[in-house]
């Protein structure tokens, strides 16, 4: 009897170590996963019986996000006024399917749950007093945002907006398009928020893509400002001789790059070769700067940096491999694998404005508590720790800049505002010659005293085909934007 016996309490013994093992696996060390787990419906619960904090803009105090008593088991709504128009900025904050934007990369301060606030939510629990969320304060001017927002939409393209404040990077504008509406997802209606959950993820025109930060593209003759300042900074001056000719051979290929429209450029300097955006100098100016120079230059500009968020995590801008000669003449037009987002592209020219400078962006301002005292303000830092050109070179690149926008054709222009300026038209697909381009416009102003910078993405030539180009597709929704952010109005 006692082999049996011992047999049996030696496997009861091992069932409780194994029980109190599984037990103290789930209450120490699994539990905060179990605890933000979204089918965990005590924390569900939880988080909707407070008032979530509201996101705002720093300019007049408008709000873009903010909750609503329902008196329902979810006891606050969150609700997004003007959504589509917001949403990239904003997110969405759903029951089912979690949070985006900054809804999400602020949830702490929002929910209330930043420890910074743990003497508030113990003073609520003491006084009996409702609990409530911080509030998250943003750099969006509203007025930049509608406009850019409009213009956009109302042409039907699909692209991006961003625009910057250069000595600082506050961003003023963000806007992505097509848009979708976050208060679709943040409804209580489990099956119209499925409806429209389905609907948004399965739309081939990918409303909740945020352009903006998380899609890159090739940026065509808007990479130029970095081949140019690499050029500046090894010694070159704006009266520096280049390649006019109207097509080149690639080095090691049968393959011709030429300018556009196969003309052969007007001038024969590098001011006159920025001017008029002309392919076959800049892609020999690279092959002789080599990769080492070209991409210590980018990376000053910001490009390469795989840790960037606004707080909002950035989509990695890259070079690509720039492994020969060839590649480098393609890549100095802003082609073959450079992929940049069209916040990084509002970089180039924010930087060239703030004296070769680059700054942080961000699109928070501050962070708030319950009580509108404040909680944590942000200031200006400087995105690198070497400046992208000298101050001297950034002035030598503003003044071609200002060539290239009297060369860019486009409505919008003001004989009383001077805009510096870059346009870029960027083959793109399988078929690059028959699929219509990406049309850029990245610019300042104004020229002499800058306040805003922008960049300006649409998608496969808007409604220009394969005849469009930054100057007649994407300019004029840049210069509107400017002129509403510099107090004008829209024409």
């Amino acid at each position: 009897m006692n082999t049996p016996l011992r047999r049996v309490g030696i496997a009861m013994l091992a069932m409780i170590v194994l029980l109190l093992g599984h037990t103290t696996y789930i209450q120490v060390f699994k539990a905060d996963s179990y605890r933000a787990d979204q089918r965990n419906q005590r924390v569900l619960l939880d988080e909707y019986s407070r008032e979530r904090g509201q996101i705002v803009s720093q300019f007049d105090g408008q709000v873009l996000a903010h909750g609503e008593r329902t008196g329902g088991r979810l006891q606050y709504l969150r609700t997004y006024p003007n959504g589509p128009m917001y949403a990239p900025v904003t997110g969405y904050y759903s029951w089912r399917y979690g949070a985006a934007g900054l809804e999400r990369a602020q949830n702490d301060i929002l929910s209330g749950n930043d420890a910074r606030l743990f003497v508030r939510r113990l003073s609520d629990m003491i006084t009996g007093r409702d609990p409530r969320g911080g509030h998250v304060q943003v750099t969006i001017n509203p007025e930049v945002q509608r406009t850019a927002y409009d213009l956009m939409s109302q042409r039907g393209y699909t692209g991006a907006v961003v625009a910057l404040e250069p000595n600082s990077g506050e961003i003023l504008g963000l806007v992505s398009t097509p848009s979708y509406d976050p208060n679709e997802l943040s409804t209580h209606d489990g099956e119209a928020q499925e409806t429209a959950w389905t609907s948004m993820s399965e739309d081939p025109a990918k409303p909740m893509a945020n352009r903006a930060i998380r899609e890159t593209y090739p940026p065509g003759s808007t990479f130029k400002l970095v081949t140019t300042a690499a050029a500046l900074e090894d010694g070159a001056d704006a009266d520096t001789e280049v390649n006019g000719a109207s097509s080149i051979t690639l080095p090691g290929t049968q393959t011709q790059l030429q300018n556009f429209a196969g003309q052969s450029c007007p001038g024969t300097t590098l001011q006159a070769a920025l001017a008029y955006s002309c392919n076959t100098a800049f892609a020999e100016i690279a092959g002789e700067l080599g990769a080492e120079k070209l991409r210590a230059t980018a990376e000053n500009f910001g490009i390469g940096h795989s840790d960037l968020d606004i707080p909002m995590r950035v989509a990695r801008s890259s070079l690509g491999e720039l492994d020969g000669q060839a590649e480098l003449y393609q890549s100095g037009i802003g082609q073959r694998d450079i992929r940049l987002t069209p916040l990084q592209v509002a970089q180039l020219a924010a930087t060239v404005a703030n004296d070769g400078v680059a700054m942080q962006p961000r699109v928070v301002s501050s962070l708030l508590a319950p009580d509108l005292s404040t909680i944590e303000e942000f200031g200006d830092d400087e995105l690198t720790g070497d400046p992208a050109m000298s101050a001297e070179n950034a002035e030598i690149l503003h003044e071609m800049m200002l060539e290239s926008e009297e060369n860019t054709a486009g409505g919008g222009k003001r004989d009383d505002l001077t805009i510096a300026s870059k346009t870029g038209t960027a083959e793109h697909g399988p078929d690059p010659k028959n699929t219509p381009p990406h049309a850029w416009y990245t610019a300042y102003a104004p020229a002499d005293d800058p306040e805003i910078a922008v960049a300006v993405l649409v998608e496969s030539g808007g409604d220009h085909g394969l005849a469009a180009t930054g100057g007649t597709v994407a300019a004029e929704v840049g210069r509107l934007t400017i002129d509403v952010a510099l107090g004008g109005g829209e024409e």
